[in-house]
């Protein structure tokens, strides 16, 4: 989280998802105000995990240019939205039932 943090993506939420869902056992959401910006995350979560805990570079779906990336490192998915996307697919809301283990503004 204080990757995203030291990046400035705003509004960053994790959940925890073990006892509602088989694909992941956290999600990581935040927002980002720019295309630059989203890339820049991904660029410092993959480099950074990599290098303190060498995890391998995740699975990336999605297009910054499209506003919304995701990061699949196996247990845990990260979602790095505009916030025009993050608005539109509310995966917040999709999500409600989970228990949000940190919420930072």
């Amino acid at each position: 989280m204080e990757i995203l943090e030291d990046k400035k993506a705003e509004n960053i939420v994790l959940l925890d998802l073990q006892e509602h869902s088989v694909v992941a056992d956290y999600f990581v959401i935040c927002s980002a105000t720019s295309d630059r910006q989203l890339e820049a995350l991904a660029d410092a979560l993959t480099d950074t995990l990599h290098k303190q805990h060498r995890l391998k570079v995740p699975r990336v779906e999605g297009h910054a240019a499209g506003g919304w990336l995701l990061m699949d490192f196996r247990t845990v998915v990260v979602h790095l939205f505009s916030v025009e996307q993050r608005k539109r697919y509310r995966l917040d809301e999709l999500w409600h039932e989970t228990k949000t283990l940190l919420r930072i503004q």
